[in-house]
């Protein structure tokens, strides 16, 4: 039997961290990730587990610490926030290139400047082109399931890439909602143990980590490592099998949601989610209209033919981003949905807004608006305005 409790996302890591019981966790404190760290000091103060955690001097040190105890064979992991993510910069280019298997719990939140501690996405989607798998949560309940299955993707064989589970900051990582845990010894069946085939402090075999590349190999390595993320989309459907069967919860590339015969959609990445099926139940409540929602779930590697696919007959689709891209023509969700449209011939008309940037407030009668609109586009065939804020103060 499943456990029942109520823990906020944070909570939610950590104690899948507790059930995992890593190598090696290097760590430095940032809102709104600090409680991860905090709580896995605690296990380990405790007794609970044997993890072995190095406080550091800073995020750089933490990736750092963490890439090194990946490549002696560890089972390594960290966690960060925002600008403590874009001082890892560096490093994070250097785990997916040396294919290491690193887990990291980032709690998405808005990068400076101006300052802002609350939900965006502009962290990870800066970082969404450094080889790192990105998988992203709706829920407390899913940033805790995407963590149980994220160091068996990041490990099998075929992918050794590390991978990034995103949730939004304060919005599920300190908001409290009811979760069923996985009991500990499915956890450990389930995940095993890292058995490295090759590492860097293996006495019975030389290894070079991280070498100087001249030209004529740097760009082998750059196709290797689109191999794995190639590899990766397989692994991922198959680790989620694995979960499916464990656990009775079932989890893809991404959810679609009253999608089957929806005329309009929204295509959205995180906690907002819930607040547009909110509005999905409404407006096909009292109006009958038939809208739908396609929540993508992993990023990196981007499902591009399957998206595509699940968008083929609705007649209009809004690409919400919650991050900028300041290409002046949409947002990084906004630009990989419309390529994979265009790509598979699509007639959907398809519009892109920014919402939620450093916080702030999406409704349900913003997605009520958001479907108003994308009726009128699709029967008149004509976009406004491509590139809308929703909320924005006039």
């Amino acid at each position: 039997m499943a456990v029942r409790e109520r823990l906020s996302g944070n909570e939610a890591v950590a104690y899948a961290i507790k059930q995992i019981n890593p190598d090696v966790m290097p760590a430095f404190p940032i809102t709104p990730s600090t409680e991860i760290p905090q709580y896995v000091a605690n296990y380990i103060a405790n007794g609970e587990i044997d993890t072995e955690f190095i406080p550091v001097e800073s995020e750089h040190s933490a990736m750092s610490a963490t890439v090194g105890a990946s490549a002696a064979g560890a089972r390594a992991l960290t966690a960060t926030s925002s600008c403590g993510m874009a001082l890892m910069w560096e490093e994070l280019y250097v785990a997916a290139s040396n294919r290491l298997p690193i887990v990291l719990a980032l709690v998405n939140r808005a990068l400076s400047g101006p300052i802002n501690i609350n939900a965006d996405h502009s962290d990870s989607m800066g970082a969404r082109d450094s080889g790192w798998i990105q998988i992203y949560a709706e829920s407390n309940q899913e940033v805790y399931d995407n963590f149980l299955q994220a160091f068996l993707i990041a490990e099998h064989k075929d992918v050794m890439l590390p991978v990034m589970v995103c949730q939004d900051g304060f919005i599920t990582s300190h908001g409290v909602e009811n979760i069923l845990l996985v009991e500990d010894h499915l956890v450990k069946e389930f995940v095993g143990e890292r058995e490295p085939e090759h590492y860097l402090l293996n006495p019975n075999e030389t290894l070079a980590v991280g070498p100087y590349a001249v030209s004529c190999y740097y760009m082998e390595t750059k196709r290797g490592q689109r191999q794995a993320m190639i590899n990766a989309r397989k692994v991922i459907l198959e680790v989620a099998e694995r979960f499916h069967a464990m656990t009775g919860r079932q989890y893809g590339f991404f959810e679609a949601y009253r999608l089957e015969d929806a005329e309009y959609a929204v295509v959205i990445i995180g906690s907002a989610t819930g607040t547009c099926k909110a509005a999905i139940e409404q407006i096909r409540n009292t109006t009958g209209k038939k809208v739908g929602l396609l929540k993508i779930r992993v990023f990196r590697p981007f499902p591009e033919v399957e998206i595509a696919a699940a968008l083929a007959h609705v007649k209009a689709v809004a690409i919400l981003d919650r991050s900028e891209m300041f290409s002046a023509t949409g947002g990084p969700l906004g630009a990989e949905v419309r390529a994979a449209l265009y790509q598979a011939k699509g007639t959907a008309e398809t519009v892109n807004y920014l919402y939620g940037l450093g916080g702030r407030d999406i409704t349900v009668e913003d997605f009520c608006q958001v479907y108003e609109n994308l009726e009128k586009i699709a029967k008149e065939h004509k976009i406004t305005d491509m590139y809308e804020y929703i909320g924005l103060r006039k």
